[in-house]
């Protein structure tokens, strides 16, 4: 797996300080994506061992609330086990909550089983494709409305969709 860049502080994606990641690749092309250079799956740097390392360490930080996961596309990043590897690894080695943004819906997602292994691993998605023409610079968290902030563990859970308000 590629990435574009790592946050080691970040106030915009996600309540509190938190700390990101962009990894790189993405096919599904939005209208006025704000990451194009990042649908290259061979945009950036490699994901190593030893960045993966080190993403922990920031993580771990006191001041770090949660982890943010954007790209490119997630969710496409399912050829190999890296990015399965390092939600697993936060969520032992910190029990700090995950935030995960996805052009997929929801649905998309439980109907793949590699993509649905990620899933499993976050806590909070915001899921669905940028609609420019749905831009709403007001909403929180979200490009568009089309978008949905959804706690993961209850929608699972509960068998239906359950969206958090902000």
């Amino acid at each position: 797996m590629k990435y574009a860049k790592i946050r080691k502080l970040d106030v915009t994606n996600g309540p509190g300080i938190r700390t990101t990641l962009f990894v790189s690749g993405c096919t599904h092309n939005c209208k006025d994506c704000f990451n194009k250079e990042q649908q290259d799956f061979n945009y950036g740097e490699e994901f190593t061992k030893e960045i993966e390392d080190e993403f922990i360490e920031y993580t771990k930080a006191r001041q770090i609330k949660g982890v943010n996961i954007l790209g490119g596309e997630p969710m496409q990043q399912v050829k190999d086990n890296t990015l399965l590897n390092l939600l697993k690894r936060i969520r032992i080695e910190t029990n700090k909550p995950i935030w995960l943004w996805s052009g997929y819906t929801l649905e998309e997602i439980l109907r793949d089983e590699k993509r649905l292994e990620i899933l499993k691993e976050v806590d909070v998605l915001i899921d669905g494709r940028f609609e420019a023409d749905k831009r709403d610079i007001m909403l929180k968290y979200r490009g568009s409305s089309n978008q949905r902030v959804i706690d993961v563990k209850r929608t699972l859970k509960e068998d239906r969709v359950i969206e958090l308000e902000y």
